[in-house]
């Protein structure tokens, strides 16, 4: 027989085990992160050296390795990091209040909404550059009312908004396809750059608007996420414990909304980040939970890497970074489709 003291003891020792691994693993990923956030500064055309590199980032080097690193590449950098940050953070919230494994913003329909929005405003509108990442958030939100709204019977359930949201990103992949074949090849060349999910290009412009969000969204991210334990155990049993369900669970997914838009903004749509972040953090923590900070550092990582990739790694052109996210995203959302067939989960 266990006595109470050695019960409690145990618990005790699981919990820290519990927060030393989810340190090491936070302190792993920020580290990666930031070895991968150096490399993208000291390579391109121009190798810069570490100690310079880190020299001109403190206000000292030559006036050349100065503008090459803080006007052309550390934008595309910041940019690369916080759409890593948001999309991660955005599809950890989903998929953990949600209790699905595809309910992320590429596959629900949120990041086809920003991108339907960001093509009519391109190839109709002949709108580019700021206007195009606000009309982009705008359709992002829009998307994201009307897939609740379609989805609410007595409230909402993970299972069918993730089913409305599919059906509803299909409609709205549909009208992107029939407006780029209305469109004269340059403009749908523009807006094909915008729709594979590009860092190309990104300057201090793109970078600072998603920084000031991010500086919002984060605080109120997790300050939303507070409930997201007791929404975790199923509404009967969050409203037996006193949660107020529906504000929550709204609070929670509007904040997740603003950051899958606010990166899309950034970005365009980069496949897969979202979707793909929360599972590796959860991997790396071997526990089933939200795993947020874990999933928004994967995320910066893998957007990090993946710009890496797609401008040194494949050839003497660049590769949009939707592209090479896509190859690792699109095989991982195959195998999970398959497992949940095998095993009789709906999904």
């Amino acid at each position: 027989m266990h006595t109470d003291s050695q019960v409690t003891g145990s618990v005790r020792r699981a919990r820290r085990a519990r927060q030393r691994r989810t340190v090491a693993v936070c302190a792993a990923l920020l580290a990666a992160a930031l070895a991968a956030f150096l490399l993208s500064l000291a390579t391109g055309d121009k190798t810069i050296a570490l100690p310079d590199l880190l020299a001109t980032l403190t206000g000292g080097g030559s006036r050349g390795d100065a503008f090459i690193v803080l006007e052309l590449r550390l934008p595309r950098a910041v940019t690369a990091v916080g759409v890593g940050v948001a999309f991660g953070l955005a599809g950890a919230v989903f998929q953990s209040l949600l209790r699905n494994p595809l309910a992320s913003p590429d596959v629900i329909g949120i990041s086809a909404g920003a991108s339907a929005a960001a093509v009519i405003s391109i190839v109709l509108l002949g709108l580019s550059g700021p206007a195009v990442s606000l009309t982009a958030l705008a359709g992002g939100l829009t998307a994201a009312v009307l897939i609740y709204a379609l989805a609410w019977r007595r409230g909402v359930t993970g299972y069918r908004l993730v089913l409305i949201g599919v059906g509803v990103a299909s409609a709205l992949t549909s009208t992107v396809s029939y407006v780029m074949t209305r469109s004269e090849t340059m403009v749908a060349q523009q807006a094909f750059v915008w729709l594979a999910g590009s860092l190309n290009g990104r300057s201090w412009d793109q970078a600072r608007p998603l920084l000031l969000a991010l500086a919002l969204l984060l605080p109120l991210t997790a300050l939303a996420a507070r409930a997201l334990p007791v929404l975790q155990l199923g509404d009967d049993t969050a409203r037996g414990l006193g949660a107020r369900t529906e504000p929550s669970r709204v609070a929670l997914l509007l904040c997740a909304v603003a950051l899958a838009g606010v990166a899309t903004a950034a970005a365009g749509p980069v496949g897969f980040v979202a979707f793909v972040s929360a599972p590796i953090a959860r991997g790396l923590l071997r526990r089933q939970d939200a795993a947020l900070l874990p999933a928004a550092l994967t995320g910066a990582v893998v957007v990090l890497l993946s710009d890496y990739i797609g401008q040194h790694l494949l050839g003497p052109h660049q590769i949009p970074v939707g592209v090479v996210t896509s190859v690792v995203g699109a095989p991982y959302l195959l195998w999970l489709l398959a497992t949940a067939n095998r095993v009789g989960r709906g999904g």
